[in-house]
């Protein structure tokens, strides 16, 4: 699929879908950045928490889970994953974008009528921060942005005021007066989450759970797999076990260890790799 606004709800619009899997496949492009940086995400990623897809959607928590799943099994090949915590949003990506590996800097062209070319959907960070200007955030113009933009990064549950004394703080340590206004999304984005954050109040950091074996396993088997071109392993190991038996296979994985359908399928792929059913 290729990664622009416009070639996307174009496949949208083309692929047979419930009328509300349409509205929640346009829901998420509507949130989707274009460019590395807005909003803290990748390109081509979208952040949500089901919650407020489920409000935007008007629609319950288990109706919202099967629209997904049709999404996910739709040519839209919907991907979702949480890699920043249980209660962090979710981040969504369509057809797995295996272009934006091909593609080092593919954007929405201009004449693009793009759902998400308007500002108000962008976190930009433009200008230069005093950092003497003052120490309270809500009396900046910079609280709305850093409010947007940790909703899909590893700060996402630090209060803001807590990151813009922190981000001053680092600035003042090496005597800077003024920074690029992009200096502070970088900030965040490089959020630190050391489990000796307490013992060093001048690096970044947030306190850090420690893994269940469960945990440990699950990322065991998806480190195993090969993540890119997973659709063709898929293929492969669907032909060499049968479709009924992979799908066995990915559920008992969702059962055990209660992930997503995405890293249950990236977890069985591991397994298949490990006992040498298809190569990585």
């Amino acid at each position: 699929m290729e990664l622009t606004t416009g070639a996307i709800l174009r496949r949208i619009t083309e692929t047979p879908l419930s009328t509300s899997a349409h509205k929640l496949a346009t829901i998420i492009l509507d949130g989707i950045a274009w460019k590395d940086g807005y909003n803290g995400l990748e390109r081509g990623t979208a952040a949500f928490t089901l919650a407020h897809l489920a409000e935007k959607m008007g629609v319950s928590r288990q109706h919202l889970t099967a629209l997904l799943v049709e999404l996910a099994a739709s040519g839209l090949a919907l991907v979702r994953w949480k890699p920043n915590g249980k209660f962090a949003p979710w981040l969504f990506r369509f057809g797995a974008n295996e272009a934006a590996d091909v593609l080092p800097d593919v954007v929405s062209a201009a004449g693009d009528t793009s759902l998400s070319r308007e500002s108000k959907n962008k976190t930009i960070f433009v200008g230069r921060i005093e950092i003497d200007a003052g120490t309270n955030v809500y009396r900046t113009p910079w609280a709305d942005l850093i409010k947007s933009a940790k909703a899909s990064l590893a700060c996402w549950n630090v209060d803001t005021q807590v990151i813009w004394e922190r981000f001053l703080a680092f600035n003042r340590v090496r005597g800077n007066a003024a920074v690029p206004a992009g200096f502070l999304l970088g900030f965040m984005r490089r959020w630190r989450t050391s489990p000796d954050a307490a013992a060093k109040p001048n690096v970044l950091a947030v306190p850090k759970r420690s893994s269940t074996p469960e945990e440990l396993e699950l990322h065991r088997l998806i480190a195993a797999a090969p993540s890119k071109n997973w659709q063709f392993h898929a293929s492969d190991l669907c032909r060499l076990i049968g479709p009924a038996a992979y799908d066995v296979r990915v559920s008992h994985i969702v059962q055990k260890f209660d992930c997503p359908r995405f890293a249950a399928t990236l977890a069985v792929h591991g397994q298949a790799v490990m006992a040498g059913e298809i190569l990585r």
